[in-house]
């Protein structure tokens, strides 16, 4: 008997961890919402920017439709040629590209990295993010309503 007691004690705390790590992404959202609602201030880094180039403004047009489509951010930029210089494979080049300018919830920037990969032309795509440290309250509300975090 006294052997079943901590045994059980010890499954139903697993359970509870495993649980709480799966809900973990819901869980940090009604979190962060409450924070919002009570104190009527952002979360630091709750949502992010993402920087994008594309070879092509209609390249640009479907990586960003997609995204849009995925529901993986609220807003899609799309800039237009820049000229642009960089390394590779030991050669300094150059050449011009669109720029997309990405807001998204920072739990999604995975997702929306591994879908950009999968249908960028290019090798290694630039794909970075910024996190929002601070903006319109209304605006990031926006954000957090017009993308999924599934």
């Amino acid at each position: 008997m006294t052997l079943a007691f901590p045994r059980s004690g010890f499954v139903v705390m697993c359970g509870i961890v495993v649980l709480t790590l799966a809900l973990y992404p819901m869980l940090r959202t009604l979190v962060v919402q409450i924070h919002s609602a009570v104190t009527g201030s952002y979360v630091t880094g709750y949502h992010s920017v993402l920087l994008i180039n594309c070879p092509t403004e209609q390249i640009a047009r479907d990586v960003g439709r997609g995204i849009m489509e995925k529901r993986l951010a609220a807003c899609v930029n799309i800039f237009p040629r820049t000229a642009t210089m960089y390394y590779w494979k030991g050669e300094i080049r150059e050449a011009s590209e669109i720029l997309l300018l990405v807001r998204t919830r920072t739990s999604l920037i995975q997702r929306l990295m591994a879908y950009v990969k999968a249908v960028h032309p290019y090798d290694i795509p630039e794909i970075i993010s910024f996190p929002i440290e601070d903006g319109s309250l209304h605006y990031l509300k926006w954000i957090e309503d017009a993308v999924t975090d599934i």
